[in-house]
């Protein structure tokens, strides 16, 4: 690994030990191996790692259980599965409650910071573009729109239901079932 990957290592592990709120800039480089120097010149400040290391090191291991939840349902059409589809959705928010709460975490911090908040929605297309390729390879009748704003759909009620599961974890949740009879209700009308 370089100096670059280092820091996003070293910064995903700094936070998890003194939490986001606590760490600096010096706890990172030392458990990334190298000069303080170092988080300038490949990110320009502490914030940018920050936001890079939760957000490449949450995000990726999140999104690629969500791209195995689509996929398990391979075989049937996207409006007999999107039950199973979002059950498997709340498994990965119960898997990774830690990641979670460290996302939280950091989208206030993202939310005061207008760079911060650029690179966001850069990471935020990447994920529906991610979710829309792996929701086209499963069902393959879907159009490339469709899949696109059926990824959209997807992510954003994770997103939702994610804040929702940590700010009150013992609140009836929109499960799969219910998804499945949402979608069915919205065909009628």
């Amino acid at each position: 690994m370089g100096n670059r990957e280092d820091l996003l290592a070293g910064a995903r592990k700094a936070i998890l030990e003194r939490g986001l709120a606590k760490v600096t800039a010096r706890d990172i480089a030392t458990a990334a191996g190298v000069s303080l120097a170092a988080i300038g010149y490949h990110f320009g400040s502490k914030d940018r790692l920050v936001t890079e290391a939760l957000t490449e090191g949450v995000g990726g291991g999140i999104g690629d259980r969500m791209e195995e939840a689509i996929r398990a349902v391979a075989g049937r059409s996207p409006g007999d599965s999107v039950g199973d589809t979002w059950d498997g959705m709340l498994a990965i928010m119960r898997d990774h409650r830690e990641d979670m709460m460290l996302s939280l975490e950091n989208i206030v911090r993202i939310a005061r910071s207008r760079e911060s908040q650029q690179y966001m929605a850069e990471a935020s297309a990447h994920a529906h573009h991610d979710l829309a390729a792996a929701l086209g390879e499963t069902h393959p009748d879907l159009t490339d729109d469709q899949a696109h704003a059926l990824a959209k759909l997807l992510f954003t009620l994770f997103q939702g239901v994610a804040m929702l599961w940590l700010a009150a974890p013992g609140s009836d949740l929109l499960d799969g079932e219910e998804l499945a009879l949402a979608v069915e209700a919205l065909k009628k009308t």
